[in-house]
């Protein structure tokens, strides 16, 4: 299984951006798929997921300015950043972890079995 992660780039403070995450040997409509970040210096945390059965979760500090969402014919999935904050600068990555994942273990990056190479967000004024 292999996850590409892409679209990351520079947007200035209540810009938008769109990432997106590719994947092959797996479809992902049929697993937990999620959205992960990692600032320098700083864990890496959780952003947004949904699992097989489209059950949503999104960090607190994204809610309402994130969107994730999946082409199933690309077998593909999206993160919709709007509204960006400089704290939003982070690599983000894609992940894909088991299907029957709980909602409760969704924002937990060892549930995760597989993980894409991260796509760098900066942003700044």
């Amino acid at each position: 299984v292999q996850l590409q992660a892409s679209g990351g780039g520079f947007v200035q403070p209540g810009g938008s951006l769109r990432l997106s995450c590719s994947a092959s040997g797996r479809t992902l409509s049929s697993y937990t798929t999620g959205w992960f970040r990692q600032a320098p210096g700083k864990e890496r945390e959780f952003v947004a997921a949904f699992n097989r059965r489209t059950s949503t979760i999104y960090a607190g500090s994204v809610k309402g300015r994130f969107t994730i969402s999946r082409d199933n014919a690309k077998n593909t999935i999206n993160l919709q950043m709007n509204s960006a904050e400089p704290e939003d600068t982070a690599v983000y990555y894609c992940a894909s972890g088991p299907a029957s994942l709980i909602v409760s273990s969704m924002s937990t990056p060892a549930r995760y079995d597989y993980w894409g190479r991260g796509t760098l967000v900066t942003v700044s004024s």
